[in-house]
């Protein structure tokens, strides 16, 4: 979860829209999510609410900018992948959209940014890939490419890990 940075000019109009029992939800959501099939159901019985309460409440922060964005860090190594690679690309800006939209159906992409171009990095879109394997990987990136039809890439395969983790805003306690 990442609390959107706020200006004094817009903090009036939506942290003044927060309730003190806001704060208990924020706590429970800022870190990660309970490995649970039902995780809000999990969180609504930690702080005492209706698993509706808190899924209303989650969306509520979020129409309101003061949640800006909720996802999921993907632990690969304990799904059984353990080959990652940064696969990068030169798109032509008119297929940006279509090669985004085409590369959405490959399940082992778990990240795509655009990201500005240089002299010598002429790399614009971003894909994170996972397989089972480095090779399989590799193997993906030449998939893709005859796929969607954008034959300049390069593979950079991951050499380490960083740590992985969620902001905290407010401390428990």
């Amino acid at each position: 979860m990442t609390l959107k940075q706020t200006t004094p000019k817009n903090l009036p109009t939506a942290y003044h829209l927060l309730q003190h029992d806001d704060k208990k939800l924020i706590q429970q959501i800022q870190g990660d999510l309970p490995l649970s099939l039902t995780p809000y159901s999990v969180l609504a019985q930690k702080i005492g609410w209706p698993e509706k309460k808190v899924i209303q409440r989650i969306r509520f922060l979020k129409k309101l900018g003061i949640i800006r964005r909720f996802g999921a860090i993907l632990r690969h190594q304990k799904a059984g992948y353990l080959g990652n690679a940064l696969v990068v690309w030169k798109v032509p800006t008119e297929l940006i959209s279509p090669f985004s939209q085409l590369i959405s159906n490959f399940s082992a992409v778990s990240h795509c940014y655009l990201r500005p171009t240089f002299p010598d990095w002429p790399y614009n879109l971003y894909t994170m890939v996972h397989g089972p394997t480095i090779k399989d990987c590799y193997f993906l990136a030449q998939k893709i490419s005859q796929t969607t039809g954008v034959k300049e890439y390069r593979v950079l395969p991951s050499s380490r890990e960083f740590k992985k983790s969620s902001m905290h805003y407010i401390p428990e306690g």
